[in-house]
């Protein structure tokens, strides 16, 4: 099967009921993502940035990934999230630590070499856009083989990710939806009005591919 797996699905019924918070369309075809590579997972390091309720790091977690989650330090209701997702999901091994995106903390100075780093939707205000590729920088000074993939909300034509990449000498690669079965108009079952054009992006350093 290519689709996310039930049991899944059913903590996040039950974590969105607990807390109002919602896995937006975005986490639900990155997760589609992992979900349709999860092969290439085992032994992985992953952290998942601006994770919230963290359905693709908790997906890459059960597909045998070493994954860190992370949200701002200056958001502990989020922290928070990141840990009852874990013990709904029972994985104690999942770290969870605040990294508020542009600052170089402690607990970014900290983190180990990732392989994977996993966003959906972050690049959605477009003042927190170089915050979020400074943080990225970083970590691929770590591993500069290291891969961002992320999912966005197309909400305006008004702003290109792509210039900002370039000034950070990095670039991306757009994968379409239909390649990993994530065209299905019901995927994300979002009762959010209009349509939502979803785009997954893999962002890599320039000279790492």
């Amino acid at each position: 099967s290519t689709t996310v797996p039930r049991g899944v699905e059913h903590s996040f019924q039950v974590l969105h009921l607990q807390y109002g918070m919602y896995a937006w369309p975005c986490a639900v075809v990155l997760a589609q993502y992992l979900w349709f590579h999860r092969n290439c997972l085992p032994e992985k390091a992953v952290l998942e940035i601006g994770a919230g309720v963290s359905l693709p790091g908790i997906l890459a977690a059960k597909c045998g990934a070493k994954v860190i989650l992370s949200d701002s330090a200056e958001l502990p209701h989020c922290l928070e999230m990141c840990r009852q997702s874990c013990q709904l999901n029972n994985l104690p091994q999942v770290q969870v630590v605040g990294l508020t995106w542009g600052h170089i903390s402690q607990d970014l100075l900290s983190l180990p070499p990732q392989d994977i780093i996993l966003a959906s939707d972050v690049f959605f205000e477009p003042e927190d856009f170089e915050d979020i590729l400074v943080t990225v920088y970083f970590l691929m000074q770590k591993n500069p083989k290291v891969q961002l993939w992320s999912t966005y909300q197309v909400r305006s034509a008004d702003w290109s990710l792509e210039a900002l990449l370039y000034k950070w000498d990095m670039k991306c690669i757009h994968i379409p939806l239909e390649t990993f079965e994530a065209d299905k108009e019901d995927l994300a079952e979002s009762s959010l009005p209009g349509r939502h054009t979803v785009e997954m992006l893999i962002i890599f350093a320039k000279g790492s591919l």
